[in-house]
């Protein structure tokens, strides 16, 4: 019981601090992006783009993120299957709509902050659209939405794991308990008076006491 808590507690505070630092890195990103007056462009031809953290930023709240999402669900293993005997149909509904919605904030907070980076790389190329050149960047808020994603990813990805581990040591509570061991029973003996020798009629015999 005290190493599982242990890992509880060990899998709590690396998934938690994962999770604020792809917070804190996504909302540095969204400061620090590419402004679109920050971009030049020089006779219609190529477009410069001064240089940014929002890059490495965006690609460390990213992978951040992808490993708090890979702990919290190598630690939970298979949770459609994991349903106990003696789990409440409320805990298990509140277990299923948290990994559902954390793998769906997930997927897009993931996508989000991979297209912000990208769009912060240094580039010099240029887009026409109906005879208008265009420089892209990152619009304001999509770091940041990330970040708000990846916090709601993380911290409905802790909700699912306790409740299935809570669930888990109910039913070890439930079913697991160990047998006591038996002590031994002592067998009784049957008794019965003595016997005279040879069951013979104590007429026809007589007893002698030593001394």
């Amino acid at each position: 019981m005290e190493e599982e808590r242990r890992k509880v507690i060990l899998v709590c505070s690396v998934v938690g601090f994962l999770g604020l630092l792809s917070t804190a890195t996504g909302f540095a990103a969204e400061a620090k992006r590419i402004k679109g007056d920050q971009v030049q462009n020089l006779s219609h031809e190529e477009c410069i783009y001064p240089r940014s953290p929002a890059l490495g930023l965006g690609l460390t709240a990213a992978a951040t993120l992808m490993i708090a999402q890979i702990i919290i669900n190598v630690a939970t293993r298979c949770v459609c299957c994991r349903k106990g005997p003696h789990q409440s149909n409320s805990n298990w509904t509140t277990t299923l709509v948290c990994f559902i919605v954390s793998w769906f904030t997930f997927v897009i907070a993931f996508l989000l902050l991979l297209t912000g980076a990208a769009l912060n790389d240094e580039h010099g190329e240029e887009n026409l659209y109906y005879t208008n050149y265009y420089c892209y960047v990152v619009k304001p808020g999509v770091f940041a939405g990330a970040a708000v994603l990846s916090l709601a990813s993380v911290i409905l990805g802790l909700i699912y794991y306790l409740t299935l581990n809570s669930a888990n040591n109910s039913n070890n509570a439930w079913g697991g308990a160990p047998v006591p061991p038996q002590s031994h029973i002592a067998m009784a003996q049957p008794q019965f008076p003595p016997q005279d020798p040879l069951f013979m009629h104590e007429d026809t015999y007589m007893r002698r006491q030593f001394t």
